[in-house]
C-alpha cells in the first residue's frame, strides 16, 4: 500500500519505519524544512533504540520519504494517519488545533480513489466525528473518504518492539471498507484485533493511560503507608502483585510518573468526565497523588542534603529515552534551584532537551562520576541501567559526603549499610 503519516515523533516515525519495512510505500510529511532535511539523512531527531538503523533501512531501499508538500503524498495514498501532538491546554482539554488543522489540509488533497483517515493521536470521544465533518465539508466532489480511530499503545524506550509485538490492535470505524483495509495493513502483526466504534476506539486509549498511571500512583500512595508505618513497600507490592487479579506490572513505587501521555491523558480526561457531568475525583486524585509523591521526596532531598551542593543522575521520564516532557526531574530540579541548591546533572541522552529548561543555571556532565565530584548527595531520578551496577566505592571516594537518595529504589539498602552510605529510597527504612 501507499500510506501517509502526519507526524514524525515517537508514534509517527515509528510506525511509518515499521510499515515500510513491511514494503509499504510510505510518506511522511512534518511541518519545518529543517527537521525534514534531518530526516532525509538519517536522523530521527528522537532518541529511541533501534529506529536510527530501521531508518537508514528504509531510507536506502526507498520505501520511505519525507516531505512538506501534502499534494505530493495524500493523492496517492489509501490510508492517511494522523499522528501530530495533542498537548493539554492550561484548562486541561487535549489541544486539538493541531489534528484539526491537519484534517483541513488533508481534505484539500485527497485524489479521486477510496482513502481512510485514521487517526493515531490520542483525542477525546467525538473528535474523529468532528473530523469526519470537516472532510467532508472540505473536500473535493468526486473523493470517497473514510475515518478511523487507530490509537497506539507503544511505550517510548521500546515502541519499535512494542509496536511488532502489540497486546492488541484497536479499529474504531463506522466503514467496513475502511476496517478492512486497516486489519489488512496490520495482518503482519500479532495481537488480538478489536473492531469497534470511534466512541469506543477512542476511550479505549484514554482509559489505558488512565488505569496505568492509577497503578503507579497507587503504588506511591502505598509506599507514604510505608514510610510512616516502617513497612517495606517493595516487600508490600510483591507480595500482593502474586494475586493473579492485581500483578505487580507498573505498580512501581517512585518520584511519580511523567512524559507525553499519562499526565496529559489523566488531565484531559478528568475534563472530558467533567464536560460529560461525570464525578471524576477519582481521576484527580490520580493527580494529586503523583504530584504528592514528588513533593514528597523533594522534602526528603531538603531534610538530608544539608550541605546544597548536589547531584542528579537520570532527567528523562523513563529510561531507554530523551523524552524530558513533564519529567518529574524538572519538577525537582525547579524546587531545589528555589532553595539555592547548587544541581550538577548527567543523562546519558537528555542532556541537551533539559539545557533548554535550565540553560546554564544547572553544570551539565558527560560523566556520571565527574557529576559527583565534591557533591553533597546523589540523587537518582531514572531507573538508567547503567546506574544499577556502578562502581559503589568510587562513588563514596568522589562524593563530599556519602549520601544517596533513590527515587526509582534501585539499590539494595543492605549493601548500602555495609559500604557506609546514608541511603533514603522511597518506601523503605532509610539507612542512616
Amino acid at each position: 500500500m501507499t500510506l501517509t503519516f502526519i507526524g514524525h515523533g515517537y508514534v509517527g516515525l515509528v510506525t511509518a519505519c515499521i510499515l515500510a519495512d513491511f514494503g509499504n510505500n510510505v510518506w511522511v510529511i512534518g511541518h519545518t524544512q529543517e527537521k525534514i532535511d534531518r530526516l532525509k539523512k538519517g536522523d530521527p531527531i528522537i532518541f529511541e533504540p533501534g529506529l536510527t538503523e530501521l531508518l537508514h533501512k528504509n531510507l536506502k531501499a526507498n520505501r520511505i520519504r519525507f516531505t512538506l508538500d501534502y499534494d505530493q503524498a495524500i493523492p496517492q495514498s489509501q490510508i492517511v494517519f494522523i499522528a501530530v501532538g495533542t498537548p493539554s491546554t492550561n484548562g486541561g482539554d487535549a489541544d486539538l488545533s493541531a489534528v484539526f488543522k491537519v484534517a483541513k489540509r488533508i481534505a484539500k488533497h485527497l485524489g479521486t480513489e477510496f482513502t481512510t483517515i485514521s487517526c493515531k493521536s490520542t483525542v477525546p470521544v467525538g473528535t474523529n466525528k468532528k473530523i469526519e465533518s470537516i472532510l467532508q465539508a472540505e473536500k473535493g466532489r468526486n473523493t470517497s473518504v473514510a475515518v478511523a480511530s487507530c490509537p497506539e499503545f507503544l511505550r517510548e524506550g521500546s515502541a519499535i518492539y512494542d509496536t511488532l509485538n502489540p497486546d492488541r490492535i484497536v479499529i474504531g470505524c463506522d466503514s467496513k471498507k475502511a476496517a478492512d483495509l486497516l486489519l489488512e495493513l496490520h495482518r503482519p502483526i500479532n495481537g488480538k484485533r478489536v473492531v469497534t466504534d470511534l466512541a469506543s476506539a477512542e476511550l479505549i486509549k484514554y482509559t489505558a493511560n488512565a488505569m496505568l498511571a492509577t497503578k503507579i500512583s497507587f503504588a506511591n500512595l502505598i509506599s507514604f503507608f510505608c514510610e510512616k508505618t516502617g513497612a517495606d513497600v517493595e516487600n508490600v507490592l510483591d507480595a500482593v502483585g502474586l494475586d493473579k487479579r492485581i500483578g505487580r506490572i507498573f505498580m512501581d513505587p517512585g518520584v511519580g510518573y511523567g512524559g507525553s501521555c499519562l499526565p496529559k491523558d489523566v488531565r484531559a480526561l478528568t475534563r472530558m468526565g467533567f464536560n460529560l457531568n461525570i464525578n471524576t475525583d477519582f481521576l484527580e486524585n490520580i493527580n494529586d497523588i503523583n504530584i504528592s509523591a514528588q513533593k514528597y521526596f523533594i522534602q526528603k532531598i531538603l531534610n538530608n542534603a544539608k550541605s546544597k551542593k548536589v547531584t542528579i543522575w537520570g532527567l528523562t521520564f523513563k529510561p531507554n529515552t530523551d523524552d524530558v516532557r513533564e519529567a518529574p526531574s524538572l519538577f525537582i530540579i525547579s524546587a531545589l534551584l528555589k532553595n539555592k541548591y547548587k544541581i550538577s546533572v548527567y543523562d546519558p541522552v537528555g542532556i541537551s532537551n533539559v539545557k533548554q529548561e535550565f540553560g546554564d543555571r544547572i553544570k551539565y556532565f558527560e560523566d556520571p562520576y565527574g557529576a559527583l565530584q565534591d557533591s553533597s548527595a546523589l540523587i537518582i531520578l531514572t531507573e538508567w541501567n547503567e546506574f544499577r551496577q556502578v562502581d559503589l566505592g568510587k562513588i563514596k571516594k568522589t562524593m563530599r559526603h556519602p549520601l544517596i537518595i533513590d527515587g526509582r529504589n534501585i539499590y539494595n539498602p543492605d549493601l548500602m549499610k555495609k559500604l557506609g552510605f546514608k541511603y533514603y529510597s522511597v518506601g523503605r527504612k532509610p539507612i542512616k
